[in-house]
């Protein structure tokens, strides 16, 4: 009974990672110069994808469409599915371990919801991790030994870690409301995440033991998935204009934003646009910490 409460909350709470297919929409796969303001699309298509990770070693990129996972160059070619009949109903929620070895993936299964997956680049089987659901993937520590999630238990939306071969799970937060996007800083000294504990969506980040909880954004707008940079040194996240209620929709008004963490000064990095889920979820820092990539939305 209480899995069927947390599926049916996730779907009312727009929980991250619940992919829809949108209709009527065109897509752009941007990169973005975080120093210069330098913008270059990518890849502009008259079809609904999501969600880009840029690879550790910096040479493709990864996004999600219907369930499976593409595979686009810097340049905008199509590399094609990567492990096609192998991975499939994907959600918002994959990524890459530090070495590039390893996928992990959170896939939506009938009647259960999200639970989360790792597979070798190289081939072969996937290796469930999370037995319990739902759970949405978010972060892998940079020695690749942790994996951080998302997952409703007793009703409830916290943050845990689970060794990356499968384990037992470890609550990381307690709080009431929301607690997602979980990830690792680079030095892995930290997570970094989002909460609606008070009432409204900021960023937070704790020790990796779930220790030192500390809010990082104050103001009047919806903040989400934080991303830290390969030097440690800042944050990208996304921002929604209104109050989203503890929810992160598809098609509204956002904008990314970045803040110094030595200083906690916030700049915004883009103008608003028509976006939300499937914005930037997931790491999307290039290696060498010069760009971020993300997807805009276009209405047909």
């Amino acid at each position: 009974m209480r899995k069927i409460v947390g599926i049916c909350l996730s779907l009312l709470l727009g929980t991250p990672g619940i992919a829809q297919v949108q209709q009527n929409i065109a897509s752009e796969l941007v990169i973005l110069n975080i120093q210069t303001g330098e913008e270059r699309i990518i890849l502009r298509e008259n079809r609904h994808f999501e969600a880009p990770n840029w690879s550790r070693d910096g040479t493709f990129l990864l996004i999600n469409s219907g369930g499976l996972l593409e595979k686009i160059s810097l340049t905008g070619e199509k590399s094609g599915i990567i492990h096609e009949g192998i991975v499939s109903s994907a959600n918002n929620d994959h990524g890459l371990s530090f070495d590039g070895q390893t996928l992990v993936f959170s896939k939506n299964e009938k009647g259960l919801g999200s639970r989360i997956y790792t597979l070798p680049m190289e081939g072969g089987q996937p290796q469930l991790i999370t037995p319990a659901y739902p759970s949405y993937w978010h972060g892998i520590s940079p020695d690749g030994k942790f994996l951080s999630y998302c997952a409703n238990r007793g009703e409830e939306w916290d943050i845990y870690a689970i060794p990356t071969v499968g384990g037992e799970e470890i609550r990381l937060t307690n709080s009431s409301g929301l607690d997602d996007g979980p990830e690792y800083s680079y030095d892995g000294q930290w997570i970094y995440f989002n909460s609606h504990r008070t009432g409204r969506m900021h960023v937070y980040r704790m020790k990796v033991d779930g220790s030192g909880q500390e809010q990082l954004t104050f103001d009047e707008l919806d903040n989400w998935f934080p991303h830290p940079s390969p030097d440690n040194q800042h944050i990208v996240y996304i921002s929604y204009l209104e109050d989203q209620k503890g929810s992160h929709p598809f098609g509204k008004d956002v904008k990314l934003r970045i803040m110094n963490l030595g200083n906690r000064k916030i700049e915004d990095l883009t103008k608003t646009f028509f976006g939300g889920q499937g914005t930037i979820n997931v790491h999307s820092w290039s290696p060498d910490g010069k760009w971020i990539t993300y997807v805009r939305y276009y209405k047909l």
